[in-house]
């Protein structure tokens, strides 16, 4: 049972670290174990944190700041800053108001949020409450993405990708590597895939003797680049490729008419010994040049690491388990207060690093620190 969150922010929560710390409290030992733990020996887990921990800054005197903004356009939209919220699964398990409350939050804070396949909340009622928390507040509605899990049939596929159109969703974020994982958290009573009723959903499970991935139904359906080429064709929405997708395998999805990738190893959750995404960030860079948006994510936790990445070529970045470390804590009123935090904290870095704009922050304000971590 989740146990009930503070209405506002509890006293002394003043950096992503302390909701980390807080949440634990608030949540089931199954449920904080499925959100905090990565695959195998979780050494692309710790890979992740310790990518930024070997970047240090190299600031200029007295940079003339007037006028500066993290503001950025992603295919014609405006962001304030360059941070989006990732897509989580089923975040009913940290708070009952789940995808709500955080799409409220990103309503209330202008950020952009992509909502998951895997949603505890419908897509459609992701986006009417995304509009109607806007309208109530007198914004402008904030950029909403879609996260596409191909399904086994591609007419389910479809019907997400016109769900998603319909309910006025501006971009469809493909993952690409994440078809085949291990089994996760048994779900509690009442809380499921509610972008998926009545579809039709592959479980493997082995048999002694039998087969165990390769050669099953699940291994079948992995998404394959002919499936990128169908999507593309689909929708007159961007489509952004999510995933461990380096080198030749970026340059091909550009060539199929990718508009974006999202460089990510989801948060060292399926696969160990994946690299960081903040590690091959430069290498992906000049594999497909700066024309085409990069966001990263995996390991984001202050806006000091906002600016590493954005200095090594992200456009943007997502955040992820943070979502559900705060939303346990404080439900929407934590959401918020983390966007607010991290935004804070980049302006704050880039002022004192002298880069009043985004463009500003290129590699010549980094270092490479030598210490082991």
């Amino acid at each position: 049972m989740i146990k009930p969150s503070h209405a506002t922010v509890p006293p002394g929560i003043t950096t992503l670290a302390d909701y980390e710390a807080a949440a634990q409290a608030h949540l089931p030992p199954e449920v904080w174990r499925h959100i905090q733990e990565g695959a195998g020996e979780e050494r692309t887990l710790a890979r992740n944190r310790a990518a930024f921990a070997r970047w240090g800054f190299l600031p200029r005197a007295m940079a003339d700041l007037r006028g500066g903004s993290t503001a950025l356009s992603l295919f014609g939209r405006a962001h304030l800053a360059p941070l989006m919220l990732a897509p989580i699964a089923y975040q009913r398990l940290a708070h009952p108001d789940g995808e709500l409350a955080v799409t409220r939050a990103a309503a209330a804070l202008g950020a952009g949020m992509i909502a998951s396949t895997l949603s505890s909340v419908s897509l459609e009622e992701i986006a009417h409450t995304a509009r109607d928390a806007s309208r109530q507040l007198g914004l402008a509605p904030s950029p909403l993405w879609f996260q596409l899990y191909l399904q086994p049939d591609r007419a389910d596929s479809l019907a997400l990708v016109r769900r998603a159109e319909a309910a006025g969703f501006e971009a469809i974020v493909l993952t690409v590597d994440a078809a085949i994982k291990p089994a996760g958290l048994s779900l509690p009573a009442g809380i499921e895939a509610a972008n998926l009723k009545g579809m039709t959903r592959l479980r493997q499970t082995a048999t002694a003797g039998g087969r165990i991935i390769l050669g099953t139904a699940l291994a079948d359906a992995a998404p394959r680049w002919e499936d990128l080429e169908w999507l593309r064709a689909t929708t007159r929405l961007p489509v952004l490729v999510k995933g461990m997708v380096l080198d030749d395998d970026a340059r091909r999805a550009v060539e199929m008419g990718a508009d974006g990738l999202i460089l990510s190893n989801h948060g060292g959750r399926v696969l160990d010994g994946l690299p960081s995404p903040l590690d091959v960030l430069p290498g992906l860079r000049d594999a497909i040049g700066t024309s085409l948006p990069v966001l990263i994510d995996s390991g984001i936790r202050s806006g000091a690491d906002m600016a590493k990445a954005i200095a090594l070529g992200a456009t943007a970045v997502l955040l992820g388990r943070p979502q559900m470390h705060a939303l346990a804590v404080a439900g929407m009123a934590g959401v918020a207060h983390t966007l607010h935090l991290l935004r804070t904290e980049l302006e704050l870095t880039m002022a004192q690093l002298g880069c009043p704009t985004l463009a500003d922050l290129t590699p010549r304000r980094l270092i490479r620190i030598r210490e082991e971590f």
